[in-house]
């Protein structure tokens, strides 16, 4: 009884310990990872390409890496005027997707880091906050 105790004991520990050490950027990924594939994969589609002259692309996005307080701005409020990707003119209309502020930091990290995008500044959720409309 007392070695299942201990064993129980030090595999508590152990997870804690694991749990607690993990890369706050890659656990914000893995998670933003979810949300992506709850709302965005369907114009954006499973590998960030979009759809060319409809939905703009995330993959080797210049708007999205040169622009971050505006990529989280249209997250959180949504967009309807025209931006310019990668040399393209988009025109569409992207309603906000009533995530909150951790939700969307967690999918500008994802996006930021996937598909050849590299940040390594992890996007808070008090920078997300920061964004007023």
């Amino acid at each position: 009884m007392k070695t299942i105790l201990i064993s129980i004991l030090t595999f508590s520990s152990f997870l804690t310990l694991h749990l607690t050490s993990q890369d706050p950027l890659k656990v914000s990924i893995q998670r933003g990872e979810v949300i992506y594939e709850d709302f965005c994969v369907t114009c954006h589609l499973p590998n960030g390409q979009g759809i060319k002259n409809t939905y703009p692309p995330l993959a080797k996005s210049d708007f999205l890496m040169k622009n971050r307080k505006a990529s989280i701005h249209l997250l959180k409020y949504g967009i309807n005027k025209e931006i310019k990707v990668n040399g393209i003119t988009y025109k569409g209309n992207m309603p906000a997707m009533g995530l909150d502020d951790v939700e969307i930091a967690d999918v500008m990290n994802y996006i930021t880091n996937s598909w050849s995008n590299t940040n390594s500044k992890m996007i808070t959720e008090a920078e997300v906050e920061s964004v007023k409309k």
